[in-house]
């Protein structure tokens, strides 16, 4: 598994004169970085799996990229996310970090362990400012694969979907709707997950997923 971090997160470095700029991420520029670093390693189709935005931003790959794609592993997958977005994301009376941080807390399942959910917490609230709010601009408004993820082919890239039974944010009931619209996708519900599965409970997340990848492998 290689993971990475996209410019603005983690400890990577925003672009040169970042300042100059306001950030908002969209669909095609969230989709070029991902695809670039595919690229740049040489990979040959390789399995992509993303979770809440990187699982709406994954079917976006699946439908642009799907010959460069052995399949896709959508967690909390949506097709169509609007309000996400709210002014105090970005706001100079309100911590931006603590209110996101504290909001996505609350997306965890009510059985996650409280350690869990407190590096969940800490993990949001490290972001720097107004990073969540350009994140949500593409998540919220940018968004919208509902026509676009019917034409994604099971024969050149495979679909899998898992999703929390605790998530409210993207229910399961919206990655229902997406494997209804990709023909021969696969969908499971994840018991007692919340929207961050990989860090609410790992080892029970690897129970769904690894038979997802040997499907993918098939």
């Amino acid at each position: 598994m290689l993971a990475f971090d996209l410019p603005y997160h983690g400890r990577s470095n925003p672009p040169d004169q970042w300042w100059l700029r306001k950030y908002q991420l969209t669909s095609q520029l969230y989709a070029d970085m991902i695809r670039a670093f595919w690229k740049g390693l040489d990979l040959d189709r390789p399995v992509i799996m993303g979770c809440s935005m990187g699982g709406a931003i994954v079917l976006k790959m699946a439908v642009d990229y799907q010959r460069e794609l052995r399949g896709i592993v959508g967690l909390e997958a949506a097709a169509y996310a609007p309000g996400r977005y709210n002014d105090f994301l970005h706001h100079p009376a309100v911590h931006g970090g603590e209110l996101c941080a504290s909001y996505t807390m609350g997306l965890c399942a009510p059985t996650t362990p409280e350690t869990n959910r407190r590096e969940n917490w800490w993990y949001y609230a490290q972001g720097g400012p107004g990073v969540y709010a350009g994140d949500v601009h593409f998540y919220s408004f940018d968004w919208d694969g509902r026509e676009a993820i019917k034409t994604i082919d099971t024969g050149l890239c495979k679909v899998s979907l898992l999703t929390g039974e605790y998530d409210y944010s993207a229910t399961p009931a919206m990655s229902e709707a997406v494997a209804a619209s990709i023909k021969g996708s696969r969908y499971s519900l994840m018991k007692g997950m919340g929207h961050f599965p990989m860090i609410e409970d790992w080892p029970g997340l690897k129970r769904y997923l690894m038979p997802e990848l040997e499907h993918m492998l098939g």
